[in-house]
């Protein structure tokens, strides 16, 4: 299988959770910081993942920038999952989330998530990361990877 996780990071917690997932995934696996990743990049996949950390309850600038970049170059049988980084403050939800975008962008795309939206969660703004996402991140990865292969 080969698989390409694409993110962004600000303060470094949204790349540990992107790395965690892809070092859990057999396969072919290539990790991509989202100004890096190209439209050739997606071409020729099976699974695409997809990360960002919540930015007024958006994903960043950069994902925003691949996602118009990629529109409409999706093969119809690669698989998308997408998650984020976020705070678990009440007020947050207000705004929404990045990962519930990503999935939005996708389904407009033809393409249904083959798990729901995963937030990973950070102590606050700039992180770090709660006890145990880094791990529960290898296990989202490990658990999809099992899916596909199913």
């Amino acid at each position: 299988m080969k698989t390409l996780v694409i993110f962004d990071s600000l303060y470094g917690n949204t790349e540990i959770i992107a790395r965690a997932i892809a070092e859990a995934i057999t396969g072919d696996v290539k990790v991509l910081k989202a100004d890096d990743a190209r439209p050739l990049d997606i071409s020729d996949i099976d699974l695409l993942i997809i990360g960002s950390p919540t930015q007024g309850g958006r994903h960043t600038k950069s994902v925003e920038a691949l996602l118009t970049e990629i529109s409409g170059t999706f093969d119809k049988s690669t698989k998308i999952a997408v998650f984020d980084t976020r705070m678990p403050a009440k007020w947050v939800k207000i705004f929404g989330f990045a990962a519930g975008k990503l999935a939005d962008f996708f389904k407009k795309e033809g393409f249904e998530p083959v798990v729901p939206p995963e937030p990973f969660m950070v102590e606050g703004a700039k992180g770090p990361l709660k006890e145990g996402e880094q791990e529960r991140a290898a296990e989202w990865g490990k658990n999809i990877g099992r899916m596909i292969n199913a």
